[in-house]
């Protein structure tokens, strides 16, 4: 069975996710990178769900 995800949502989370890895860069927390870098793994995932669902659909 193939979940149907909200498309909005999904986009809003992933801008969400450019805010906060921009403002990220900026500070200097001792896990900042590791902040990142779990933010880029969620983008990516998002974007691929999306992208699959897309296809999917198609």
């Amino acid at each position: 069975m193939v979940e149907v995800r909200n498309a909005g949502a999904v986009a809003e989370a992933i801008a969400v996710i450019d805010r906060a890895l921009a403002e990220m860069l900026r500070r200097e927390l001792v896990s900042s990178g590791e902040v990142s870098d779990l933010l880029l793994d969620l983008r990516l995932l998002l974007t691929a769900d999306e992208i699959s669902t897309t296809a999917a659909g198609a």
